[in-house]
């Protein structure tokens, strides 16, 4: 069941959050035992600090760029590149330059 988001009505995601000065935020469109799916902001040099998820986790960035270190591999990405962190492995996210990303966690 989707939350926080208009239904059946055309949407732009990056539009959907606002970025906010000093922070990283968080919208959750869906929660449930098989999928998460949730759109960030990060401010110019905000992070999430390492940690691992219970699922295969697909990061699309939105806008601006952002940085995932995955298992100790860096990746640096743009609006409309995608990555898929593996279950279980480290990853982080930073924010190079502000930038809003969706997330995608199959479980």
């Amino acid at each position: 069941m989707y939350k926080n988001i208009d239904k059946g009505k055309k949407l732009v995601l990056a539009e959907q959050i606002a970025y906010q000065t000093g922070q990283v935020v968080s919208k959750t469109l869906v929660q449930n035992d098989a999928v998460s799916v949730t759109l960030f902001s990060f401010d110019r040099g905000e992070e999430i600090s390492t940690h691992a998820a219970s699922g295969d986790a697909m990061v699309t960035v939105l806008d601006g760029v952002g940085r995932f270190t995955v298992g100790g591999e860096v990746f640096q990405l743009g609006a409309g590149e995608t990555l898929v962190m593996p279950k279980s492995v480290p990853h982080s996210v930073y924010g190079v330059r502000q930038f809003k990303m969706i997330l995608v966690i199959s479980y």
